[in-house]
């Protein structure tokens, strides 16, 4: 064929990408088996005489894992043939005209086992080479020479193998939690498969039914990622939001969930495999260092750490005489094993998952004191639990924890699953038990807590009934059971009432003490606040919502022990302020992260110091407002929006100019909106659904109007505005930050001080209160 015949003999891979039904393993390898085909005519053509010639597929390619946009990896092999420079170009600009990305080298046999002894990447790619065209016999040397020199130098190249893959974990994330997974790169990925397969090459074979469930769980990520290029048309490992639902329809998942949930568990089953082999490694096979650690591990050996529980080379093992199908024998060894931080032996494990029974109806005390003994050891007691999970353990023991499992929560202010965000809310529940006289009702609270979401319907509903089956399985008593319950359907109390209501209100503090009943309950409901808060993620926990929490549990608590009410709320303004604002003074000055503004009362003044504070880059968190003698007091909690510190002396000029209406508000807001707001199609998804509330019963003295919507520069401002405009007192303002969401709250007065009870009226504040959102989101 001559070279434009061959050139002509297109790819033809349009037909294969536009067949639906092939996906994941057979699509990557029909685009394999087809680009083959075409380079060996490519080849054929090109080269008239294959002797001492050879074109190899390395990496992805030589795997055939090819995703419609992945590289074509090629190595020329050649023994030292004169006319190598005149036949590679020939051979590589098809590929290029045809549009594809090459990576390209070309190398003799001894070259290429040189280059394959000093360096990891080439050393691996050779470990997926096939042989495409020409020379088999080339090929096949040099693919025996490279992997008997890989098993050779397996305890030079296997610890920074190790140490590329906890570099790369630390630098991409975990595909199971992260919101827009790297699915090639992130831990759980396919990387980590691919490291596997290199380390079983060097060093061991893997177990029968570990392959099998890797080889499962990889064709779920490599399907994801190959329907990823399809559907996006383009390069790329990281699964976007705006590509999660056209990913999931084209995989034939019910939607974006099933599709994250189906990712989320074959990248955990994958991690917890591949951190098993690692640590098998570390522990007996590769440098005099890790070997010095292992001998010092094994002085322990056959030290029972419990009944039926011993360590063997530095492993905690069921021993051969413990009775294999009594819950409490996993639960023994998982407390063992996290309270010695040890890992748990893969044999026991698989022994109890032969073995073991269901936990019965009633528990032995034995297996709640182990559970509860389990959860306070803290942070150790996640990987524990993940490696029982991973063996089909966990749900023996807890039922109830099945529909949770790499459940996703597919939103920027949740940074984990459901089961993994219970674990580490009940982990970090172990570190505030100084702060409750009932440790063992706090962890377990913390790690029941949100164990309806799994469920269909209201998850906090669902959630008491499960618990109080759980509960009294377990065994507790029925006040305990009450607590347990309690904690569930009051896990968001404190900090929606913290951030949403104001706290110098009476009525706020009696609702709060009213639902929570007793101090023990209310104190367990602080610390779980705190946990539950942190394990959700970093823009769910801030030292001023700390400060919030703290301070409404220490007001309920005065309260519920008998104090006076009034001398715990009242407290603004100070007798300071009303001396200035009876005197006429006025003041705008910042310090810290709050700025107090007192000046003569205008229409719109809440707004425009709001906007103010929004173009000087600031979010407020927290404000009120009180009018006296003509003037009107301004008190604003803010921080910055980048983290950075507050220049008081330029936003308190900002401020100045606001209230001397020499500042374009709107035109400046509307400029930076379009210059700086992300995309609303590209924001998370919404932790909460866009709506507008107006509570007339929680306070006596204000109508309290609720807003939640996607979070915008300028909100506050362009909402605080159309309330001026409707002739609203705004007496406190409070946002709750959602990660991508806010939740306004409002106290509000009409111009005769009193609530908004007119329908008319407030259906205008409704319709003027939706349009400041819209305009926001224009």
């Amino acid at each position: 064929m001559a070279t434009s015949e061959a050139r002509a003999s297109a790819l033809r891979r349009d037909e294969l990408l536009a067949d639906r039904a092939m996906v994941g393993t057979v699509l990557c390898r029909a685009l394999a088996r087809r680009t083959d085909e075409w380079l060996q005519r490519i080849f054929s053509a090109e080269v008239a005489d294959s002797e001492g010639i050879a074109m190899v597929a390395v990496g992805g390619y030589g795997r055939a894992e090819l995703c419609p946009y992945s590289d074509i990896d090629l190595l020329l092999l050649h023994r030292d043939r004169p006319d190598i420079g005149e036949i590679a170009p020939r051979l590589w600009y098809p590929i290029w005209d045809e549009g594809l990305k090459l990576g390209h080298s070309v190398r003799t046999p001894r070259e290429t086992r040189d280059l394959a002894k000093t360096d990891l990447d080439t050393a691996t790619s050779l470990l997926d080479a096939r042989h495409i065209a020409g020379d088999a016999e080339l090929t096949a040397d040099l693919t025996a020479d490279n992997d008997n020199q890989w098993r050779r130098s397996a305890r030079r190249w296997l610890p920074l193998l190790a140490q590329r893959v906890a570099e790369r974990h630390r630098r991409c994330g975990e595909v199971a939690f992260k919101l827009e997974p790297d699915l090639k790169q992130g831990r759980g990925g396919l990387r980590d498969l691919h490291a596997l397969r290199w380390v079983e090459a060097a060093v061991f074979e893997m177990d029968d039914a570990d392959s099998r469930r890797l080889w499962s769980d990889y064709e779920v990520i490599l399907a994801a990622r190959a329907e990823l290029h399809r559907t996006a048309d383009r390069p790329g490992d990281q699964l976007l939001l705006q590509e999660q639902d056209g990913v999931a329809a084209a995989l034939n998942y019910g939607d974006a969930d099933e599709l994250m949930g189906a990712i989320a568990s074959s990248a955990r089953s994958i991690a917890w495999r591949s951190d098993e082999i690692w640590a098998w490694l570390r522990e007996s096979e590769m440098p005099p260092e890790w070997r010095r650690r292992l001998r010092r591990r094994q002085s322990r050996n056959n030290t029972e750490l419990d009944a039926g529980v011993v360590v063997q080379e530095g492993r905690v093992v069921l021993a051969d005489d413990a009775d294999a199908t009594n819950p409490c024998a996993a639960l023994r060894l998982a407390r063992a094993a996290a309270a010695h931080e040890l890992r748990m032996d893969r044999t026991s494990l698989g022994r109890l998952n032969k073995h073991m029974a269901p936990m019965p109806d009633r528990w032995p005390d034995e297996a709640r004191k182990l559970f509860v003994d389990l959860l306070m050891t803290g942070t150790e007691a996640p990987p524990v639990i993940e490696a029982l999970d991973q063996m089909d353990l966990f749900v023996r023991i807890l039922p109830e924890w099945a529909p949770n499992r790499s459940r996703p929560q597919r939103n920027a202010y949740h940074q984990f699953t459901v089961d993994r965000h219970l674990c580490e809310a009940a982990a970090l529940a172990a570190d505030l038990v100084d702060r409750v006289d009932r440790p063992d009702l706090l962890v377990l609270g913390a790690l029941l807590h949100d164990i309806g979401k799994g469920y269909p319907g209201d998850h906090t509903e669902v959630g008491m009934e499960l618990v109080a089956e759980i509960a009294h399985r377990m065994g507790y008593p029925p006040t305990d059971v009450d607590v347990l319950v309690a904690m569930v359907e009051h896990h968001l109390l404190l900090p929606d009432v913290a951030t949403r209501r104001d706290l110098e209100d009476p009525d706020t503090i009696a609702e709060v003490s009213r639902k929570a009943r007793t101090v023990q309950t209310l104190r367990l409901l602080g610390a779980l606040t705190e946990a539950d808060s942190v394990a959700t993620g970093p823009s769910a926990w801030s030292k001023w919502k700390a400060s919030l929490v703290r301070e409404l549990v220490a007001r309920c608590a005065h309260v519920m022990e008998g104090g006076d009410i009034d001398e715990i709320t009242s407290r603004f303004p100070t007798p300071e302020h009303r001396q200035m604002m009876e005197a006429g003074e006025r003041l705008v000055l910042g310090e810290g992260d709050t700025l107090v503004v007192i000046a003569p009362d205008q229409h719109g003044m809440f707004s425009r110091v709001a906007g103010a504070l929004a173009l000087s880059g600031l979010r407020v968190l927290l404000a009120a407002a009180h009018s006296e003698y003509g003037m009107a007091l301004e008190r604003f909690q803010v921080e910055s929006t980048l983290g950075l510190e507050i220049d008081w002396p330029q936003v308190t000029a900002y401020v100045e100019q606001a209230l001397a209406g020499r500042l374009a508000i709107e035109a400046r807001l509307a400029e930076r909106i379009s210059t700086y707001e992300v995309v609303p199609d590209l924001a998370p998804k919404p932790v909460i659904a866009p709506k507008i509330t107006v509570d007339n019963e929680s306070s006596s003295t204000a109508t309290i109007i609720e807003l939640a919507a996607q979070a915008r520069m300028g909100l506050l401002s362009r909402v605080t505005s159309a309330m001026s405009q409707l002739g609203l007192d705004i007496l406190s303002a409070k946002v709750q930050d959602l990660g991508g969401d806010v939740v306004h709250a409002y106290y509000v007065r009409d111009h005769d001080g009193q609530k908004v009870t007119d329908d008319h009226h407030m259906q205008e504040i409704n319709l003027a209160l939706q349009h400041a959102i819209d305009s926001c989101n224009a």
